[in-house]
């Protein structure tokens, strides 16, 4: 199969259950990596320091970070998912917050890390995460606390809102389609 451009096309299933978990946390890095290029190019001269703030941008890649945090940690597709669901409700309820590069580790590797809890029947330490993270446990454990304020301890999703994240993220990467949407296209051939 083949996307407008002739380029060929990876079919993911419709169900993120079924997700490569190598593929589903690309494409979740890769939508981080969109909004951090896309701020720091708008990065205002002064911007409120939040506890998520680093002085410098660690070297590691976004992509990388999160691969090696999905490895180690062992996170469930659901997990990366809602990741992006914490975004979004931190943004709304406090507008002054920006995924930058300079809060972008440091926001993944707690929101990874409450995620699992909050959705996992079995999850790591805390300080298994801030070692798979880079942090010390005494950060995670304050970055933690922050991130539940900033989300209002609202800590977890529906299923439907789950998927509509997943198929955002499937249908925004040219690469991709969905299976069902796979199948419709070829119906209508």
């Amino acid at each position: 199969m083949e996307n407008p451009t002739g380029t060929a096309v990876f079919v993911m299933p419709d169900s993120y259950f079924e997700a490569d978990i190598v593929r589903l946390t690309r494409l979740v890095a890769n939508m981080f990596s969109r909004v951090v290029k896309h701020n720091d190019r708008l990065m205002a001269v002064t911007q409120t320091p939040t506890r998520f703030h680093s002085r410098a941008p660690p070297k590691i890649n976004i992509d990388d970070y999160l691969q090696r945090i999905s490895k180690y940690a062992m996170l469930e597709p659901a997990c990366l998912l809602l990741i992006l669901i914490y975004v979004d409700r931190i943004c709304e309820r406090n507008p002054t917050f920006t995924i930058s590069s300079l809060t972008v580790h440091r926001f993944i590797i707690t929101a990874a890390t409450v995620a699992c809890k909050s959705l996992c029947d079995a999850y790591c330490t805390n300080s298994h995460y801030a070692k798979v993270g880079g942090v010390s446990m005494h950060e995670l454990n304050s970055l933690e606390v922050e991130l539940l304020h900033m989300t209002g301890w609202h800590l977890v999703a529906t299923q439907e809102q789950l998927l509509q994240y997943y198929f955002n993220l499937v249908r925004h990467d040219p690469t991709l389609v969905l299976q069902s949407d796979a199948v419709a296209e070829t119906i209508t051939e």
